[in-house]
Formats: structure tokens, C-alpha cells, sequence
């Protein structure tokens, strides 16, 4: 009696088989290997043959490359290569490394830490053994982490505006010369400090590990604000056919300590926390008092941005001051430094002080002018109390976070 033949066995006991036909691995065979293993659990085997021309030599070849063992051998007359799969360990890939998931169970998970040897790599992604190590300064996560930095970012996105379509640049309005002075001198004044607003975080996107991916786009989308803001104001300076007006040395001075600030969470909390909040509410007073439609309308956008900006300082020192309490006094002496060094120059532009007085006045006469004074006093006191709570909501007792604000520069920013 014949043996019986078992051929649920014998269907597993041969190996699949793909035919690569005329197509060379210098025009993709590679793929249909590829896919063909996939069926294949390791150490299984998977038979190819072809009529490209030295196919046979080149599908070695990649077999070695991507740890796979490949064995030629004939079968009726022509080659026939059996390619045994390797582990996900092999070939190029063993010694890889995932790039950063804190908790692996958590999609998107941050490392407290980020790794040079993670490179560029999308965070969570195989790093490939032996890619370049790449060096961040900002690779720890406490340094410039905040969980709502993607819903921050989020928000900014969906809140760009474009200046060509969101203000209306053929507004018809004509101001008195000294009105368009005044105007020209308070934007001029802000352009400068936005040229900083936007230094400094661009110092620190290059300095930041990608790994923290989240706070980088932040980063790179509060830059692009700040372009924005710069480009508006200049051109409504231009508006009517002026240049641009006075830039002091204690403005520029005041600013260039933002500059030469190296510590991502301090220059965070002088710049956005204490200046870009005090900003904010110049830019309110701006919108309320503008004399022209444009002008008007270019202080509402900006404050919004601003505001935002303010938002995540806020969020990161939080976070920060969480789990590192003694960050505070830090940033207590970095604001009594940062006073010091500017205690021997004049403060606000005096051009610019005047100039927000007659923007506040609406009209060049005595009472008017009284009235636009105790506006800019009045200005300057709700300046230092935004401050105030801004402190005290970072830890400070309210009568730290009095002095604090009373110590920040008399130039605003």
C-alpha cells in the first residue's frame, strides 16, 4: 500500500517562489524581494529567479547588505536563489536604536533625555547603526519642555494671518505731519524690539534637540510671527512716504541683553514673560488709541500673536518650576542683573514716550495733551501690574513679584 502523502506538509515544505523576469536591482527588484519576505517568518525561505542579466549576483549582494543569507544553485538551467530571511536584528539594522519613546507602550512618549546618537530621526523611528552622532545643547527635556506645546502650536498655525489680505492697505486716512511722526517713532521703536523677539528664539531652535519636535515647531512658528510683525510695521512706516525714525543706545542696549542671555528658560521668562507681556499691553494701548484704521489694525494682530508667545514662556516656567523650585531664584537674579547692567542708561526713548502722550491726546491741545499723559501713566501702571500676576502665577509672593516688576526695564521689552 502505497505511503500516504500529507500534502498540508508538503504545501509548507516549498518555499514560495517570485519571478523577477527582465527586472534588475538597479531598477527596483529589490522591492518584489522585499515584499516576498515579508510572508516569510525568519529563518524561512523564499526562491527567486529572473532573466535579468547577473541578477543572481546583484540579489546577493543586497542580501548581505540587509542580512539576509542568499544560496545560487541551478535548477533546469538557469539560476535558482534561495534567500533565507535574517532577524529584525540583522544586517545594517543590528545595534539600531529607536529614537526616543520614554515609555515604548505610549505612542509619541518624550525622553527625559535625547540622545546625540538619535541624530535627525523622527522621534520614535530606527536609527540605522552607525549614523553620525549629532550634538544639541537643549537635549534634556526640563529644559524646554511644556505638554501644551503642540496644542500651542496648533492654535498658531490655525491663527496666521497673511498682511496683504488681512489689513487693507488702501484705507483712505490722512494725518496732521506731527500725528504721522508720532506714529512712524512708536513703530519704529517696535521694530527693533521685535527684531530681538525674533533673535532670540532663533538662537535657541538651532540649539534644540528635534527630538522635542513639538516645541520646535512653536519655536519656529513664533519666528515667523515676528517676521511678520517686523514687515507690517515697516511697511506702515512707509505708508506715507517716511523712513523710519530714532533708535537710542539705552533701547538697543536694554535689547541686547536679551541677546546675551545663554539660558534657554531665563531668557524665556525675561523675554516673553516679562517683555513680550509688557508688549502686549503697549500693543493694546496702540489699538485703542491708533488714529488710522491700518495702524489700528496691525496692533490687534500683533498683540494676538504676542499673546501667545507670552502663553508658552508661561507654560514652559511652569512646567520647569514643577519640579525645580530653585529656578526661581535664578530668575530673580537675572532680573536684579539684568538692572543693573541698565542702570546707567535713559530708559524709554523720550521721542517715544512723547509719542504715545499725543497718540493717547488725539488732538494737539493743552487738555488733550494732559489727558494723553495720564493715559501713558496710566499705561505704564497696568504694564507693571500684568507683570505683577504674571510672577506671582509663576510662585513669586506678591511682594517679590512687586519688586521683580518694578525692576524691569524702563524700555518695556
Amino acid at each position: 500500500m502505497p505511503p500516504t502523502i500529507n500534502t498540508e506538509q508538503l504545501a509548507i515544505s516549498v518555499p514560495p517562489t517570485i519571478n523577477l523576469e527582465q527586472l534588475g536591482f538597479d531598477a527596483g527588484a529589490h522591492l518584489l524581494v522585499k515584499h516576498g519576505l515579508l510572508n516569510v517568518p525568519p529563518g524561512g525561505e523564499l526562491c527567486v529567479v529572473g532573466d535579468s542579466p547577473g541578477w543572481e549576483s546583484q540579489l546577493s549582494a543586497w542580501c548581505r547588505s540587509q542580512g539576509h543569507a542568499c544560496q545560487v544553485s541551478e535548477q533546469d538551467g538557469r539560476p535558482l536563489a534561495r534567500v533565507t530571511r535574517g532577524n529584525a536584528q540583522a544586517g545594517r539594522w543590528r545595534g539600531a536604536l529607536h529614537s526616543g519613546h520614554a515609555d515604548p507602550s505610549l505612542q509619541g512618549a518624550v525622553a527625559e533625555r535625547a540622545q546625540a546618537s538619535w541624530g535627525l530621526a523622527a522621534r520614535g523611528a530606527t536609527v540605522e547603526a552607525g549614523s553620525p552622532a549629532i550634538h544639541f545643547r537643549l537635549d534634556r527635556k526640563s529644559e524646554v519642555w511644556t505638554d501644551s506645546a503642540a496644542d500651542l502650536y496648533a492654535q498658531a498655525a490655525a491663527a496666521q494671518w497673511d498682511p496683504a489680505t488681512a489689513i487693507d492697505w488702501s484705507a483712505s486716512f490722512e494725518l496732521p505731519d506731527i500725528v504721522e511722526d508720532a506714529v512712524v517713532q512708536v513703530l519704529t521703536y517696535m521694530i527693533e524690539n521685535e527684531v530681538a523677539a525674533l533673535i532670540v528664539p532663533t538662537r535657541f531652535l538651532g540649539q534644540l534637540h528635534p527630538h522635542f519636535r513639538e516645541v520646535q515647531a512653536l519655536l519656529a512658528i513664533q519666528i515667523a510671527d515676528e517676521a511678520r510683525h517686523i514687515d507690517v510695521f515697516t511697511r506702515r512706516v512707509r505708508l506715507k512716504g517716511r523712513e523710519p525714525a530714532l533708535s537710542t543706545a539705552g533701547g538697543q542696549t536694554s535689547l541686547k541683553t536679551l541677546l546675551d542671555e545663554p539660558d534657554f528658560s531665563i531668557a524665556e521668562f525675561l523675554l516673553s514673560v516679562l517683555g513680550e507681556g509688557t508688549f502686549v499691553s503697549l500693543l493694546n494701548f496702540l489699538r485703542l488709541h491708533a488714529p488710522d484704521p491700518v495702524t489700528r489694525d496691525i496692533a490687534r494682530l500683533a498683540a494676538r500673536d504676542e499673546a501667545r508667545h507670552v502663553a508658552f514662556g508661561m507654560m514652559h516656567l511652569m512646567a520647569r518650576l514643577a519640579h525645580e523650585p530653585e529656578l526661581r531664584t535664578r530668575l530673580s537674579n537675572a532680573v536684579q542683573s539684568r538692572n543693573d547692567a541698565l542702570s546707567g542708561t535713559s530708559g524709554l526713548n523720550e521721542e517715544v514716550f512723547d509719542a504715545l502722550i499725543l497718540l493717547a491726546a488725539g488732538e494737539f491741545t493743552p487738555a488733550a495733551i494732559a489727558s494723553g499723559y495720564v493715559r501713558v501713566q496710566q499705561l505704564m501702571l497696568e504694564m507693571a501690574q500684568g507683570r505683577q500676576a504674571r510672577l506671582e502665577k509663576l510662585g513669586f509672593e506678591k511682594d517679590a513679584a512687586q519688586q521683580l516688576s518694578a525692576l524691569h526695564t524702563r524700555n518695556f521689552m
